[in-house]
């Protein structure tokens, strides 16, 4: 096992990762190559087949054929990421993945969302401390445009979020959420 499959499986585990240890150290490491892949996946126009090819060096694994992604797209990490099939990922997309990014099939994610699977210590002399948490798209979610979902947020098959809104807890599947905090305001099937 490499020090960064130690790291991923930490991450996994959601232990956390004290700031200055060696697993923090790792991480930042890690962050280089993904800041590195990012720059040049954002450097200028890449055909399709291009943009997912970087993507698979960012995230270390093989990316579907049927996955889109509109530059610009940032991440800090790349190694926890991992797409379905049919993934559409519009322009201006964050992604801390540390904890653990999982995104179903046929996914819609908005311009400019943000996903983030890292807490810092509420404590201020452990505040450099790291605590993850996956979050975790279903099969068929919409995302709309400048969403920020939150670490440890499951988000169920088929839910729609409301552009602007921040997910800070699990989405039922089929539900429309809106807001700030996001909050379920109907069913899909209403």
């Amino acid at each position: 096992m490499t020090e960064l499959d130690d790291l991923i499986a930490a991450l996994d585990a959601g232990e956390t990762i004290v700031g200055g240890s060696g697993l923090h150290a790792r991480m930042h490491e890690a962050s280089q190559e993904a800041l590195r892949i990012t720059g040049e996946l954002n450097s200028g126009y890449h055909p399709p087949e291009n943009v997912r090819r970087l993507l698979s060096q960012l995230t270390g694994r093989p990316v579907d054929e049927t996955v889109a992604v509109f530059p610009p797209f940032h991440s800090d990490f790349g190694k926890n990421i991992r797409l379905g099939e049919r993934v559409f990922i519009n322009s201006g997309c964050k992604f801390q993945d540390q904890g653990g990014i999982m995104i179903g099939d046929d996914c819609l994610i908005g311009h400019n969302t943000v996903l983030a699977t890292l807490n810092h210590d509420i404590a201020a002399d452990r505040r450099a401390d790291m605590h993850p948490g996956p979050i975790v798209l279903g099969r068929n979610v919409w995302v709309g445009a400048n969403v920020t979902i939150l670490p440890g947020v499951t988000v169920g098959d088929d839910a729609v979020i409301a552009a602007a809104s921040v997910v800070t807890k699990d989405v039922p599947a089929r539900a429309i959420v809106v807001g700030s905090p996001a909050r379920v305001v109907r069913s899909i099937d209403d």
